[in-house]
């Protein structure tokens, strides 16, 4: 990772230029995140402070007695020159300019923007202008404006967010935090005056924390930014999985992003092929991209695309189904001897042929049979559980039997709308044993197809 990246994700010092107690303000509620989480140096410059929340104040960032890694600057746009010179002469490593008002609204914004890079001289690298900034879980750093009360923090997690639009990061991340799913890290990046998608792909594809690279793209503003994207997408795909959702696809959602970010939404057949060669994984919609980036992130790959189905109601597994190939995947009928041993220990009137419908009548001890029988087989290559959690046969217990199965080495998706309590304790206990749950079958069949294309990409299966 270059230095100015490495400063950027896990600074050890912080100055928040624009500092404030205000309520309801940008640079408040900033002030009130670092102070409250960030587990490194934090420094508060505004001259018209002595002292705020209980901290000294400096007049300028000169000021500080120690060494700044990472600046926030909080200040309007017309001021944002100032500020960086004097970022320059301290020698702060990175900053990130949450301030608008730059090339997103016109010429004289690109005039101030330019300005302002011409005054860093690339001693001091830039984040933004036009953005939120940092979200890191495992350190604190948090530049995200949006209170807590609306926007909830993920956990710390294996995934990883790219976003070229601070409100959909936001949103993704309290949509990701009210499911519980772990997200480490997020960056939005804005207008790009200086580190790229491109940059920030390549710091989080060396970063140990990060399993899953989830990517929001509006648009690339240069051509040439295209082919590096597609060649650090290429390099990086050979170590982690990405999951890119791509915006703008329409012409009129493409004049709609270069008056967001300054950018050029551009053809998106270019991209969906562009995509297809960097071993990307594209995905319709963010909700889906986290979904999926919670089974790359937790299962091994697959070594084929075959698909067993389990279910607890007949209805469920005709839907899956159809869900499963509608993605590509293949969901084979079993071989007679296969289902005559399922069928000496299953209910007579149960279903062996896959989907195996273990009907009304599904125990805990029916489903680890079938899984403990039917895995360690070279017949299929992952699993779908549909699990409601609604007969009296069924306890939470079965996640254990579940995450045991794990030892086939075979990928393994759960499926359930219920919201009982004990559905409820049922799917927490498969996420924490590393089993993703979903309560749409769409969804769980992306995820499988996702870890079937990955595996493709990495070359230990075979395209079909």
């Amino acid at each position: 990772m270059s230095v100015g990246l490495d400063h950027l994700l896990n600074p050890r010092s912080v100055a928040i230029i624009g500092a404030t107690a205000r309520e309801g303000s940008v640079g408040g509620v900033i002030t009130r995140n670092l102070l409250t989480k960030f587990r490194g140096r934090i420094y508060l410059v505004n001259p018209s402070y002595n002292e705020l929340l209980g901290h000294r104040v400096y007049r300028s960032v000169l000021e500080i007695p120690d060494e700044v890694d990472l600046a926030v600057i909080v200040t309007p746009a017309p001021t944002v020159p100032k500020v960086m010179s004097e970022c320059v002469a301290k020698g702060v490593r990175v900053a990130v300019i949450i301030s608008g008002g730059f090339s997103e609204v016109g010429e004289d914004g690109t005039r101030l923007e330019r300005e302002v890079k011409e005054v860093a001289q690339g001693r001091v690298r830039i984040l933004g202008p036009n953005c939120i900034g940092i979200y890191n879980a495992f350190n604190g750093l948090d530049t995200f404006f949006i209170p807590q009360v609306r926007m909830e923090r993920p956990r710390p997690g294996p995934i990883a967010l790219i976003s070229q639009s601070g409100a959909v990061a936001a949103a993704i991340l309290d949509w990701a935090a009210r499911r519980n799913i772990g997200v480490g890290l997020a960056v939005n990046y804005g207008n790009k005056m200086d580190i790229s998608e491109v940059e920030l792909l390549e710091a989080l594809a060396s970063n140990d924390d990060v399993r899953v690279v989830v990517m929001y793209i509006e648009g690339l503003k240069y051509a040439d930014e295209g082919r590096k994207l597609l060649e650090v997408m290429r390099r990086v795909t050979r170590i982690k999985p990405i999951i890119v959702y791509k915006a703008g696809r329409s012409k009129s959602s493409s004049r709609a992003v270069k008056s967001h970010t300054a950018a050029l939404a551009g053809n998106y057949e270019i991209y969906r092929a562009m995509l297809r060669q960097a071993g990307a994984i594209e995905v319709n919609n963010l909700m889906d991209a986290l979904e999926v980036a919670k089974a790359l992130a937790t299962q091994p790959l697959p070594r084929g695309n075959r698909v067993l189905v389990i279910t607890d109601s007949g209805g469920a597994g005709v839907q899956a189904v159809d869900n499963v190939e509608t993605v590509g995947l293949v969901v084979p009928e079993l071989p007679q001897d296969l289902r005559n041993t399922l069928a000496k220990s299953l209910p007579p009137f149960a279903s062996t042929a896959n989907p195996i419908d273990l009907t009304g009548s599904a125990t805990d001890a029916m489903y680890k049979f079938v899984l403990d029988t039917v895995l360690p087989t070279d017949h299929i290559d992952m699993v779908l559980i549909l699990a409601q959690m609604q007969l009296p046969g069924m306890t939470p217990n079965l996640a254990d039997y579940i995450i045991e199965v794990r030892r086939f080495g075979k990928p393994i998706v759960v499926y359930g709308i219920s919201a009982n309590e004990e559905a409820r304790t049922f799917k927490a206990r498969l996420e924490e044993g590393g089993v993703p749950t979903y309560d749409r079958l769409e969804t769980a069949a992306n995820a499988l197809r996702a870890l079937y294309e990955y595996a493709v990409i990495r070359g230990l299966a075979r395209p079909h």
